[in-house]
């Protein structure tokens, strides 16, 4: 089962193929993605993407891991969300959405099993 590409980026808006909706943020992974709500785990922009945030993520057994920090790279990552990523043996790519999703993409097309977080905003 490969991740599902992102066909669609602006601010506040994002669609993935197959997706039932259009994400303001969004979690995706080998045959599926959803709504991020950081109000599941009080998620903030500083301190930032913690372990909770891509557990989920992780459970669907990606190798690697692309974290989309905002438009204006306002969002922050914990250290302890790297530190758990690479105790599993997670390659983590964090960057501007914008690059995170053209990278994303980009591993999607090499048929790496490739998941993401991505914040569509600031």
């Amino acid at each position: 089962m490969s991740s599902p590409e992102i066909v669609y980026l602006s601010w506040g808006h994002m669609e993935v193929k197959g997706g039932s909706s259009a994400y303001k943020d969004c979690k995706v992974w080998p045959g599926g993605s959803r709504a991020w709500d950081w109000r599941e785990t009080g998620t903030q922009h500083q301190p930032g993407v913690q372990p909770a945030d891509v557990e989920e993520v992780l459970s669907k057994g990606v190798n690697t891991l692309v974290i989309g920090k905002g438009m204006n790279d306002m969002l922050q990552v914990q250290s302890s969300t790297l530190d758990l990523l690479r105790q599993k043996g997670v390659v983590v790519r964090v960057l501007q959405t914008e690059k995170a999703v053209a990278e994303y993409n980009d591993l999607v097309g090499q048929g790496v099993r490739v998941g993401g977080v991505f914040h569509s905003t600031c």
